[in-house]
């Protein structure tokens, strides 16, 4: 009886993401997301990284066109009242969490080495025109805060 190869699978990190990011939102908790900002392909604004590392919020109120991606997370958020584009690695993001409890997961820093995901970032997305019909409720400004 010859034994078969199992087929290579792909990370579970994107999956474990997405669904410890719906675990905190539906219990109205607020997502924090841990980053090692030295690895490549990570674009947060400089002044926000801290010993290496970057703690971004990611709820709801706090990001625009948030994406989970299999291969990167990118978002636009507010720092300073100025709007960015955030680009991160999966591999890079080391925690996320409930702000208000610290329950969430841990990710292992050593994934998939230093190389940044085979895939070129997503290009940012073109911020929405205001719409002057109404049907949208407004939102109030996004917020980013770094917690230490």
């Amino acid at each position: 009886m010859t034994q078969q190869q199992q087929p290579t699978m792909s990370s579970n990190r994107p999956y474990l993401l997405r669904a410890i990011y719906d675990w905190i939102s539906d219990n109205n908790l607020t997502p924090y997301m841990l980053v090692d900002a030295t690895r490549s392909g990570v674009r947060v604004p400089p002044h926000v990284i801290k010993n290496g590392q970057v703690v971004l919020n990611l709820a709801m109120r706090a990001v625009a066109n948030l994406d989970l991606g299999n291969e990167w997370i990118s978002f636009q958020a507010r720092f300073s009242g100025v709007s960015h584009s955030i680009q991160i690695p999966v591999p890079a993001v080391l925690a996320l969490y409930a702000q208000e409890n610290g329950q969430g997961m841990m990710f292992p820093a050593d994934e998939d080495g230093d190389e940044p995901p085979s895939d070129t970032p997503p290009a940012p997305p073109e911020p929405e025109p205001p719409s002057g019909d109404g049907d949208k409720p407004k939102r109030g400004g996004s917020h980013l805060r770094v917690v230490k």
